[in-house]
């Protein structure tokens, strides 16, 4: 079974020791967490977890588009938040993403950090794209 490692989506800050999209044969599609880091790099809305959930949504339609897939092929989102809180501006801007009638699967965990201070939140997900 073939896998194809995508590590580097455009668009996306390059990571280091995973890849932000790998993807196989089924067409079963697994994001690596995403975070609100700019193309350069760069944090994106410090202490505003509306404007990180954008960045981090952003990257993920990069890695999907990378992929051959859209937020139409997202069946599970899994969420890690250092502060539960927030959610409802994160859903806010999920919903913006998604088609609100077909939500995915997902998982909401609040942690005691991630690496970064900076950080409210890193999102990763699964998608499946249709045979054909």
């Amino acid at each position: 079974m073939a896998l194809t490692h995508i590590s580097a989506p455009d668009g996306v800050f390059p990571s280091d020791g995973y890849s932000h999209v790998v993807t196989g044969p089924g067409r079963v599609i697994a994001l690596a967490g995403q975070m609100p880091f700019s193309p350069d790099g760069e944090i994106v809305g410090e202490g505003d977890p509306a404007r990180q959930a954008r960045q981090v949504f952003e990257n993920m339609g990069r890695c999907l588009a990378a992929a051959g897939a859209s937020f139409d092929d997202i069946v599970r989102l899994n969420y890690y938040l250092t502060d539960i809180g927030q959610v409802p501006a994160i859903l806010a801007v999920r919903d913006e993403f998604i088609d609100t009638t077909r939500p995915p699967a997902s998982t909401v965990v609040q942690v005691v950090a991630l690496f970064r201070p900076e950080l409210l939140m890193e999102i990763d997900g699964l998608a499946i794209l249709p045979e054909g």
